[in-house]
């Protein structure tokens, strides 16, 4: 038998809650984050969810999100493995700016294929810049040209999917139950491909905060059931939070 999925959203953020362009700068949870991560872990264990591992960026509101919703769960002590390649959109030059404010100054049309679109990323940053990871000490290890200046969704795509097809998929195959606590951007992208959602379409898919999604899998790890675990008049308005952050939707 497949494994059962189980992907989760960071609880806020401080600049979640400022409305900033976030990225991979690292920032922590607010109190109304921790709460969310808290009942995300609630309402796992009111499902009857178990797991054998787990996956998290190496951001701290993931990292933090995940530990919070696994004590809930009463499984604090699962094995959780770390990857950059589940860190959230490198937003470029955005990062740190106000969505709003962004809006009024480039335009809704244009701070929309920012956020939104598939092929556009945001103009990067330098190399000199804090903004940029090859000046943070999590990512020493790694090849520079790995690391992005920026991204657009396919770019996020195409560094998850590697994790995905190697790590995560012959876990699910061997029949292990997994959660996955990441970013907006990089659940974004697992849900593209495993839901088969077109390169349009996805811009208008909005994963909220602090809201587990269960996925029922085939042999072939195709979906074959899926959905937001929780209140469903909650979860609306969480969905309909993320899509108005910008101000222009």
């Amino acid at each position: 038998m497949v494994g059962t999925l189980v992907m989760l959203r960071h609880g806020q953020s401080t600049w979640n809650f400022a409305n900033l362009f976030t990225g991979w700068h690292d920032v922590p949870l607010t109190e109304k984050g921790t709460a969310e991560a808290i009942a995300a872990g609630h309402t796992m264990a009111a499902e009857g969810l178990r797991f054998d591992v787990a996956h998290t960026s190496v951001l701290t509101r993931a990292v933090v999100t995940n530990h919070l919703a696994l004590d809930a769960l009463g499984q604090v002590w699962l094995p959780v493995q770390r990857h950059w390649r589940l860190n959230e959109r490198h937003y470029g030059a955005l990062q740190g700016l106000d969505k709003i404010a962004t809006t009024e100054r480039h335009g809704a049309e244009q701070t929309h294929l920012w956020r939104r679109s598939y092929e556009i990323p945001p103009p990067p940053v330098a190399t000199d810049s804090d903004e940029h990871p090859i000046n943070d000490l999590r990512y020493r290890l790694l090849p520079p040209d790995v690391l992005p200046a920026s991204e657009c969704l396919r770019d996020v795509v195409a560094r998850v999917l590697p994790y995905w097809h190697d790590v995560i998929a012959p876990q699910l195959m061997a029949g292990l139950n997994v959660l996955i606590t990441a970013h907006g951007n990089s659940l974004r992208a697992l849900l593209k491909h495993l839901e088969d959602i077109s390169d349009s379409d996805i811009a208008e898919i909005n994963i909220p905060t602090g809201v587990p999604r269960r996925y029922v899998l085939d042999q072939r790890l195709q979906a074959v059931e899926v959905g937001y675990l929780g209140d469903p008049e909650a979860i609306a308005a969480a969905e309909a939070a993320v899509k108005h952050q910008s101000g222009s939707h």
